[in-house]
């Protein structure tokens, strides 16, 4: 299946710096829970309550660099959080982080390590392409492990595919639709950087996490770099 990944010229005219990888797998096993990929989840919890607190957690520039952009298109920062702080947040707050699938603890430790949001969807549940824009507010967007249809506000930053929102407001809500399961096999994975995460640390961690995803979940990876440069490929 090939599918393009677009980002819009709205996007650089307002976020000039951002850079996106794509770590995209196809034929990749996600059933079962693998021991080692918890032992690194837990590993990366005790780092995070040694080093951060709750208190100065938005003075982190990875962190601070995300409220800036979710405030740039009018989403107040304490109302919504970009996913590595929420993830960040709940360990803070003596929340340890669930099994969900393979592929998901794998990015989720992958966050946590690089101060990056990361998402991902089921590639063969996604119809037509990928493209990431500021909405108009007339798509219609179904929330994860949920059926409510709702609607995102004009100019959020949205991931869509030809009929609905897969993500609102950058890394904020994933949809139903293309969440990742046990039973999913090809996968598009998403880290987004803004400075201090400059290009190539994003193709740093692009290139980690497709090393992990061989070793746990097998398949074939290839890893992509979107910028003001180079804002489509093909996967």
């Amino acid at each position: 299946m090939n599918m393009q990944f677009k980002i819009e010229p709205t996007i650089f005219e307002k976020f000039p710096e951002v850079v996106i990888g794509i770590v995209a797998a196809k034929g990749v096993n996600n059933e079962g829970v693998d021991s080692e990929i918890i032992d690194l989840l837990r590993s990366q919890e005790q780092r995070i309550k040694q080093e951060f607190s709750l208190e100065t957690l938005g003075q982190v520039p990875q962190i601070l660099a995300w409220r800036v952009a979710y405030s740039a298109f009018g989403a107040k920062p304490k109302d919504y959080r970009c996913s590595v702080e929420n993830l960040y947040r709940m360990i803070l707050e003596g929340i340890e982080l669930r099994h969900i699938n393979k592929v998901v603890d794998l990015y989720n430790y992958i966050s946590l390590k690089h101060l990056a949001p990361v998402g991902g969807d089921d590639i063969d549940k996604v119809e037509g392409d990928i493209v990431l824009k500021l909405a108009s507010g007339a798509e219609i967007f179904k929330p994860l492990n949920s059926q409510e249809i709702k609607s995102p506000h004009p100019g959020e930053v949205v991931y869509c595919d030809s009929r609905e929102v897969l993500c609102r407001r950058w890394n904020w809500r994933e949809c139903d639709k293309t969440k990742l399961t046990e039973q999913t096999e090809n996968i598009a994975l998403v880290v987004e950087g803004l400075p201090p995460i400059n290009k190539e640390k994003v193709g740093e961690i692009i290139e980690e996490l497709a090393g992990l995803l061989k070793t746990y979940c097998a398949g074939e990876t290839k890893t992509y770099l979107l910028d003001t440069n180079n804002p489509e490929i093909t996967i």
